[in-house]
Parts: C-alpha cells; sequence; structure tokens
C-alpha cells in the first residue's frame, strides 16, 4: 500500500532512534506498551507502567514519546505498516484477480495481522479516544480505496468514469464489520459466519 503523501498529517516521535541499542528499546517500549493495551485496556495505559514494564527511567521513553497517546499511535502506525506488507504478500500471490478474491484476501490479511498484534484491535477497535490514531487510521483507510480501485482498474474490473468512491466505501464498511466482530473478543466473532 501507498505512503501518506505530503500533505496529510502523520505524527512522529520526539526523536527517531540511529543506533541499535535506541531501536531496541523502542521496540521493548512497543512491546510493553501493547501487552499493557491487552491486558489492561487503553485505560490502563500510562508512561510509568510502560517505564517499569520496559525496565527504563521515565525520562528514557520521553525522549522518544511526548505522552501515552504518542506511544499508542506508534504501535498503530506498526502495525498499519505490517498489515499493507500482508496486504501486498497476499494479493501478489493471487491467482486469479476479481473483486471478489481482492475483497476476501484483503479482509484475511487484516485479521492475520489482528491475531499477530491484539494490541491494534484493542487501541481502534474499542479505545477510539485517541484523535491522531483516528486520523491516522482513516487517512490509511482512504490510501487503501484508493491503491486497491487503482489495482481493480488496472486489471480491467472497473466500470469507465468510476471515481473510487466504492471503493472507500467498501474499506469503511469492512472497518465497521471488523469492529463488530473484534469488539468483544480478540480472535473475532464468528457470529454469522457459515464457515
Amino acid at each position: 500500500m501507498s505512503p501518506p503523501k505530503d500533505n496529510e498529517k502523520v505524527p512522529s516521535r520526539r526523536r527517531v532512534p540511529q543506533q541499535v541499542r535506541s531501536r531496541d528499546r523502542v521496540q521493548r517500549i512497543l512491546e510493553v506498551a501493547g501487552e499493557i493495551v491487552v491486558h489492561k485496556g487503553v485505560e490502563g495505559v500510562t508512561t510509568r507502567a510502560i517505564a517499569a514494564g520496559a525496565d527504563l527511567p521515565v525520562a528514557s521513553l520521553y525522549q522518544y514519546f511526548a505522552d501515552k497517546e504518542a506511544v499508542l499511535l506508534a504501535l498503530v502506525e506498526r502495525d498499519i505498516a505490517e498489515i499493507d506488507a500482508q496486504i501486498e504478500e497476499d494479493l501478489a500471490s493471487l491467482t486469479v484477480l476479481s473483486v471478489r478474491t481482492m475483497v476476501e484476501t484483503t479482509m484475511r490479511a487484516f485479521v492475520k495481522v489482528y491475531h499477530r498484534r491484539p494490541s491494534f484491535v484493542v487501541i481502534w477497535f474499542r479505545g477510539r479516544t485517541n484523535v491522531a490514531v483516528q486520523e491516522f487510521v482513516r487517512a490509511h483507510n482512504r490510501r487503501m480505496a484508493s491503491d486497491l480501485f487503482n489495482i481493480a482498474r488496472s486489471a480491467g474490473m472497473v466500470v469507465e468514469g468510476s471515481d473510487g468512491l466504492y471503493a472507500e466505501l467498501a474499506v469503511e464498511v469492512a472497518d465497521r464489520i471488523f469492529q463488530l466482530a473484534f469488539e468483544s473478543s480478540l480472535t473475532g466473532s464468528t457470529r454469522g459466519s457459515s464457515s
């Protein structure tokens, strides 16, 4: 999936780590924050709890993240990048490209990552209180819809004159379906599924 455009807001960390040790520290912060999110919910995340879990002074955490909201956003950014990579990999492996196979493959790719990254499920589907996370995911959904629309158009599956609005609507509907499926289960509810 395509990267953010120049005019789209992409929140940044205070400091992007250059050294391996610093990158490892940031990864540890994110892993600990993800564990707290899964076990205590978004409201259970505090910078002190993250620092304690990562065995760091709170001041070290603040070198990389302004506050807990920045940590949550960084988790979402990481997981969205993983979703994009999974979608790209899975779409590339399709032998038959149709609207149906694109939709099924894309939705399955999301579920694969949701199962690997339950903190994303909690942050996005249960704790939509972070405005930066909302803006980031909504912008991602628009980009993803555009990318999928362009793939379909390149494959000759789009009616001439279409503008991609249906793709954007489909992505938002899928997001809502995922929210309903994952709001009470980290593995997703299969209620109403025939499989």
